[in-house]
């Protein structure tokens, strides 16, 4: 089952790895790994909650977001998004840019060198608030108890996640304007585009999530009004069927287009370079995609509870690397393996309470057994 079901992400794996030698040796070899690790660690709580919503579609729907979603959400937005915030940034079209990088490398990588203090607050703002809603929501399971007990009641205050991202990016864009101004004021400009890219990529969640929460709303009205149709014995369940199916489709597209940027965004704190990017983000979304069809066909989304923690824990991380990458610099490597980390510490902790949990049945079992 699993060599069925993973058998093109090997194959993209084997293929993306062995062009990365090619176009820039065994240096590649390695960024090209560690990115696909990054975009499959930050993207694992994305193939959960796709499995969670495509279960309860036909397979046709099921069809249509593994080939059509897959086109939009993956290539589009993992591989056409980066050239996309290139163009913008650096102030070039997007063919320039592609070419740019395949012919003018070190000018490339400069242009987005000087643009880097805009990526990283526009991508550190966005994970941030990714973070934040995650650790400030009541959740019946816990994983670092101690830690999310107090920030779940915090969290009942209202909009206290884009407060708190709020003054982050003042102190972050502070900081630089103070650093700039020391230093003879050469970046002292780049202070206010740090603000400036910050709130556009606080915007940026907030449409997204709206977005997404009103097609969730769309979808529950679609069901509600399917239980109705069918114990009143009027209407047409087929056709308000597909209604809900439809906009499951959209709610999903949007929802995994949320997920998606982490993943890109955070693709610029390992490299510059957009064809070892692309490469690297087309293998772990070859994966996501995998993980979403193996976690349906296998009903088993619950065995291991804690790791969607760990990659919100990872995106976190990632958030304040960006952030502090404004100013400093920080190792690839570093980077790479912090995610890496986490959900590993994650899946350990789940295997560890999945043993308790049997061992205490079993217990409970072997007690109620009457003596003869």
């Amino acid at each position: 089952m699993i060599l069925k079901t993973f058998r093109w992400a090997f194959a993209v794996t084997a293929l993306g790895l062995a062009a990365g030698v090619l176009y820039d040796g065994w240096a590649a070899f390695g960024i090209v790994a560690i990115l696909a690790v990054l975009e499959i660690s930050l993207s694992f709580d994305n193939a959960v909650v796709n499995a969670g919503i495509l279960k309860k579609m036909n397979t046709f729907w099921q069809k249509i977001f593994l080939t059509v979603g897959v086109l939009i959400a993956v290539f589009g937005m993992r591989l056409v998004f980066p050239v996309v915030i290139v163009a913008i940034t650096a102030k070039l079209n997007p063919y320039d840019a592609v070419q740019l990088a395949v012919t003018d490398k070190d000018r490339y990588q400069q242009l987005v060198t000087d643009a880097h203090p805009a990526i990283a607050a526009f991508g550190g703002m966005f994970l941030l608030m990714i973070f934040l809603d995650f650790i400030f929501e009541d959740r019946d399971i816990k994983w670092l108890a101690w830690l999310e007990r107090p920030l779940a009641k915090l969290g009942k205050v209202d909009m206290l996640a884009v407060c708190i991202a709020l003054v982050v990016l003042l102190i972050t864009a502070f900081t630089f304007a103070t650093h700039a101004h020391q230093h003879g004021g050469a970046h002292a400009d780049k202070a206010q585009t740090v603000l400036i890219s910050g709130i556009a990529g606080l915007i940026t969640y907030m449409v997204v999530g709206g977005l997404s929460g009103y097609f969730e709303n769309r979808l529950e009205e679609e069901e509600r009004e399917e239980e109705a149709q069918q114990s009143g014995g009027t209407g047409s369940p087929v056709k308000l069927a597909g209604q809900a199916a439809f906009f499951m489709f959209l709610y999903l597209e949007v929802l995994d287009a949320s997920f998606s940027f982490d993943g890109v965004i955070g693709a610029f704190a390992i490299t510059n370079d957009i064809v070892l990017m692309a490469l690297g983000l087309g293998i772990g979304a070859m994966y996501v995609r995998s993980l979403t069809v193996y976690l349906v066909r296998q009903g088993t989304l619950d065995d291991y509870v804690y790791l969607e923690h760990g990659a919100h824990y990872a995106i976190g991380a990632l958030a304040v690397i960006l952030m502090v990458t404004i100013q400093y610099q920080i190792n690839e490597i570093i980077t790479g393996l912090v995610g890496v980390v986490l959900i590993g510490w994650s899946f350990w902790s789940s295997v560890r309470r999945n043993k308790r949990l049997a061992a205490t049945e079993g217990a409970t079992e072997t007690d109620s057994v009457p003596v003869p």
